[in-house]
Parts: C-alpha cells; structure tokens; sequence
C-alpha cells in the first residue's frame, strides 16, 4: 500500500472547497462537473489529498454506496508540524472538540469544515512527551 485518501460523501462540494482551498491553502487538482453544480472534487497539499463526491453523483455512479451506512461521512485525522500555525486560519469555523492534549500527548482540536465533515489537526508530541501520559 502506498496511499490512502479518503473520499468523503457530502451535500454540496463547494462548501468543502472553501474550507480546504480559501482557508487551508490546498490545491485543487480534480473537479467534476455534475448538471450545474460540482459532483466530485479532489485537493491536496504536499502527501495529504482529501476527495468529495456530492451525494447525487455516488447515487447516479455508484448506487451501492449511496445506501445504508456508506451514505454517511466520517471524520478525517491530520497530523501537522504546528498547531499553532493552523488554528489562525481556523477562525470563525465551529468547534467540535475544543483544543486539547490526549492521552497520547498530541496537542490537538477538531472541527466542523464547512461542509460538515469533522475534521482534527494534531500536532504530535516527541516519543519522550508521549510515554507515561495518563488518560484525561
């Protein structure tokens, strides 16, 4: 295995680009037209890549997965150098799970993307910060 990007099943893409390209600064690499909206969109930035497929495109693509629980969105996981360089650009976006240090010592907050996916950034601790932790 050499990659995993996540595709993620929303709404409406456009949302999900604001929130990756305008405040993110991802790239976007792939769009797809669906009638007059987008269907399907891809951006990444450097190894991480997230993909968006608006629920009507998986239903007219591939009608298996717009049933049952394939028909819901995850979350996504993102480790980054620096938190701190990341939270000015999260202003104004809904927190779900406020700043906080796990029991695994990253240094992390999730949040609402504009779209609605649940995205977490976490700024990883050294092995050292990581051992012996307690659980909060």
């Amino acid at each position: 295995m050499k990659k995993l990007t996540p595709v993620i099943f929303v709404e409406e893409v456009e949302p999900c680009l604001e929130f990756w390209v305008d405040r993110l600064g991802f790239e976007k690499t792939i769009e797809v037209p669906a009638h007059d909206r987008l269907g399907f969109a891809a951006v990444a930035q450097g190894d991480v890549e997230v993909m968006y497929q608006s629920r009507a495109s998986v239903a007219s693509d591939i009608p298996a997965l717009a049933q049952g629980p394939f028909a819901r969105s995850g979350a996504l996981y993102i480790e980054v150098g620096s938190l701190d360089a990341i939270l000015p650009k999260l202003e104004g976006v809904e927190v779900v799970v406020p700043e906080r240090k796990a029991f695994y010592g990253a240094r992390e907050i999730f949040v609402r993307a504009t779209c609605g996916t649940v995205v977490g950034f976490a700024e990883m601790a050294g092995e050292e910060g990581a051992k012996g932790e307690e659980r909060e």
